[in-house]
């Protein structure tokens, strides 16, 4: 908890206190039910927005997880800062992994963009490559079946127990 207490003390994190609480919790209640269904509906027609709202409904439970049991608030570095909190307060390897591989394909997505925003001009770009579109299609497939829903599986099943 060293590091919690360090995280409190550079502003990272902070209580949550009783008159937030129940605001925050219900955000993020449906925030990552919201996200959930947006990355099952966007799956075939657009993957890649799918791989980010699902990375999305977890970082959001995760939050919800913070919140509801333990009265922590995420305020700087937030995607970053969850993973760290979690690890610090979640015994479940497994979940840790999981919430670490979402951030990781988030990041991935966004240096995408990155590279295409610098070759925008070129002809291929991800809506006109047939080959891409399937490939980000599997890899949307594979991450909510795989990543997305186990861990929200784990981490709602977490919450009374922690």
């Amino acid at each position: 908890m060293k590091n919690l207490n360090f995280l409190f003390k550079v502003g990272k994190i902070s209580r949550i206190n009783e008159d937030e609480k129940q605001r925050y919790s219900n955000f993020f209640s449906n925030s990552y039910k919201e996200n959930l269904e947006h990355c099952k509906f966007s799956l075939n027609k657009f993957p890649r927005w799918s791989i980010i709202s699902g990375y999305y409904a977890m970082h959001d439970l995760a939050k919800l997880l913070l919140a509801d049991r333990f009265a922590i608030k995420i305020d700087f570095s937030v995607h970053e800062t969850t993973i760290e909190v979690l690890k610090g307060l979640i015994k479940d390897k497994t979940a840790i992994d999981m919430i670490n591989l979402g951030y990781a394909e988030f990041v991935r997505l966004l240096n995408d963009l990155a590279v295409a925003r610098s070759k925008r001009t070129k002809a291929q770009y991800y809506t006109g490559a047939e080959f891409l579109r399937e490939k980000y299609k599997r890899e949307a497939e594979e991450f909510l079946k795989r990543t997305v829903l186990p861990f929200i599986n784990k981490i709602k099943g977490a919450k009374d127990d922690y």
